[in-house]
């Protein structure tokens, strides 16, 4: 499932390609087609991701935001507006005449009024990629916790847009053993947290990758091969169970955290 950087790259595209233009949209196999008419030829207005979950408005009498999660599967392109491939597979497509946006696959695509928007919004936690975000928040739902902090951080009511990479990363940064219960966890270390994230997620939208190595553990410093890996770039554990910790050189550790898969360094993070 893409990281929160990946919404909010979307949601910049929007803007850049879309925003206060024209747009046709439509739903080729059909099964937004109702919906995308209510908006079709109508001005777009802007886009806003909140966590994973982005939000395209259009200036249409309401219902007139597009909600869109892309869940495991979905995918979401701009290509030429000449160019469509699979139509039976593209639920919605907006164009402007030159390029066109299509999403497959998502796990939410629905019209929703600006107060279903803001409802959905409300059920989730601080995004650290937005400038709206309290941190208060979450630090408040962590401390209170006795759930792992690992689990804690997936939890999109706490820190919408974090995933299984950054949490992952984050944590091994900050040398926290992803088993420690959020009520454990203490303020200072949560505040360094939470600033990683907002760093590693602000970088993720810049470059259109994760990495979370600092200099000193580059693949340059190291005399290493770069990694390769197409769910991200130079990370210090995520993935690398059984190799050797770019800080320690301990095997990096794996195990399951309420059925998802954590890893870390038994040495760094002890």
């Amino acid at each position: 499932m893409p990281e929160g950087h990946v919404i909010h790259r979307l949601a910049s595209r929007f803007g850049d390609e879309f925003a206060g233009r024209r747009v046709r949209v439509s739903s080729p196999q059909g099964r937004f087609a109702a919906q995308a008419a209510e908006v079709d030829g109508s001005v777009l207005a802007d886009a806003q991701a909140y966590g994973k979950h982005l939000f395209v408005r259009f200036d249409a009498p309401e219902p007139s935001e597009v909600h869109i999660h892309l869940g495991l599967i979905g995918k979401l392109r701009f290509v030429p507006v000449d160019e469509i491939a699979s139509p039976q597979t593209v639920r919605l497509r907006i164009d402007n005449g030159t390029v066109a946006a299509e999403l497959r696959g998502p796990q939410t695509c629905s019209l929703v009024t600006s107060a279903e928007r803001d409802a959905v919004v409300a059920g989730l936690g601080p995004d650290p990629l937005r400038p709206d975000a309290d941190p208060q928040l979450a630090w408040d739902r962590v401390h209170r916790s006795g759930r792992a902090i690992a689990s804690l951080l997936l939890d999109q009511r706490i820190a919408a847009g974090v995933g299984n990479i950054y949490r992952a990363e984050a944590l091994f940064r900050q040398r926290i053993d992803p088993a420690t219960p959020g009520n454990q966890v203490g303020r200072r270390a949560w505040d360094r947290v939470w600033a990683d994230l907002v760093a590693l997620m602000a970088d993720g939208v810049a470059k259109g990758r994760i990495d979370t190595v600092r200099p000193e553990h580059s693949p340059e410093a190291q005399g290493r091969p770069p990694r390769v890996d197409p769910h991200g770039g130079e990370v210090y554990v995520y993935r690398r169970a059984g190799q050797p910790c770019l800080v320690c050189g301990r095997p990096v550790s794996e195990r399951l955290v309420e059925s998802r898969r954590i890893f870390w360094c038994q040495k760094c993070q002890h």
